[in-house]
């Protein structure tokens, strides 16, 4: 029984050890969405960008609204760096800054007063790219949408006799990135920024000055540009697995509690000949799939090892779970796993042919109530 828990053991290792060696990532995409996917951490030199972009601005708020839209707009110069931690999740900082026309109504001459502002501003913004998201990640995507929120500082500086001031700031927008290639992406993107009240030095009792903005620019992606998903565990195998551990254990605890003899007992008797030419082994293999993983070796060894010892014929009988696939298809799959097990007997550890006999059962016949399991093989040999 020490031995049957010893081994079980081993294979849960191996299970384990093969699937790292063997896993192939997927590297650049994912199959579910971003929300529901688990992302391999980048390293601190992956997946930086810089965006160099210009367009206009426009201050609104106090008496800016007595003028017209084209006298009111501003050149607005852009420059941001940042990182992105996973597909969806993204920090920057962002400089921008320039003249900053401002009107005001209160002077004593007749027309409105110019003021000719010139600002400088920067703000730390937390970017959520949605398409991947609530979508699968596609790192060619050609379209994404990345709405963002931030916090700065805006100052303007002093000119025309008004002194200098300055406001903390909110900042949100929408940025849309176009993809042009792995490494560069063509930006549009509005947003907007909350200051003081006071900040064109004009008060008016509102609750704040406004500043818009609408740029087009290029980012530039530095370093690693994709993501590597990490494979998800399978917890289904992993709880029956430790079941069966701790049920081999409770065997072994109660086994130690037994008295080592008994004299009282009448002696065993022993038959003269023992006849064991029976033995039953499984190979299990992953979804979709009829590649035989290493860790599944040793059960074909171990059929091939009777085999050779007891001069017996083998089944080799192959299925497929039952919640995935159609039945034609399924019976196809469970066709080339019990075809790839009889060549592995064959090739590998030199079983004849004609010891092996083939069959294939589809996911119509079912050989265990757990829907995983039966995506195996199974071979019986002197049945």
């Amino acid at each position: 029984m020490k031995t049957k828990f010893l081994f079980l053991t081993c294979f849960l290792c191996a299970v384990f050890i093969s699937s790292a060696q063997e896993y192939q990532p997927q590297v650049g995409f994912s199959t579910e969405t971003g929300a529901k996917t688990n992302f391999k951490k980048n390293k601190a030199g992956d997946n930086w960008f810089i965006s160099i972009a210009g367009g206009g601005s426009m201050l609104i708020g106090d008496d800016n609204e007595q003028a017209s839209i084209i006298d009111r707009l501003n050149i607005n110069p852009q420059l941001s760096f940042g990182k992105w931690f996973n597909p969806y999740v993204a920090f920057r900082v962002q400089l921008t800054g320039g003249p900053l026309v401002g009107y005001d109504a209160d002077r004593t001459a007749p027309e409105l007063f110019k003021q000719n502002n010139i600002f400088g501003a920067a703000h730390a913004d937390l970017l959520l790219d949605v398409t991947n998201l609530w979508a699968p990640y596609r790192e060619k995507k050609v379209f994404r949408l990345i709405p963002w929120v931030g916090l700065g500082y805006a100052q303007r500086f002093e000119n025309q006799g008004i002194p200098r001031t300055e406001s903390p700031t909110l900042n949100g927008g929408i940025l849309t990135a176009f993809r042009l290639s792995k490494r560069v992406d063509l930006n549009l993107e509005v947003q907007g920024s909350l200051l003081n009240e006071d900040f064109n030095r004009i008060y008016k009792y509102h609750l704040t000055d406004f500043i818009a903005q609408g740029t087009i620019g290029l980012t530039f992606k530095l370093g690693k540009t994709d993501f590597e998903v990490i494979e998800p565990m399978d917890y289904t195998l992993l709880n029956d697995l430790n079941s069966q551990i701790n049920t081999l254990r409770s065997e072994n605890e109660a086994l130690s509690r037994r008295p080592v003899s008994c004299p009282d007992c009448p002696p065993s008797v022993v038959p003269a000949t023992v006849v064991n030419n029976y033995a039953e082994n499984v190979v299990y293999f992953r979804l979709n799939s009829s590649k035989i993983d290493a860790n599944q070796q040793i059960n074909i060894y171990n059929t091939a090892e009777f085999m050779k010892d007891n001069k017996t014929p083998i089944k080799v009988i192959g299925y497929a779970d039952k919640q995935t696939g159609t039945s034609t298809y399924n019976l196809t799959l469970s066709e080339k796993r019990a075809k790839a097990v009889a060549k592995e007997l064959i090739e590998k550890y030199g079983i004849s042919s004609n010891q092996i006999s083939i069959e294939w059962k589809g996911s119509d016949v079912q050989p265990f109530n757990e829907n995983n399991w039966n995506r195996v093989v199974i071979m019986t040999a002197g049945k």
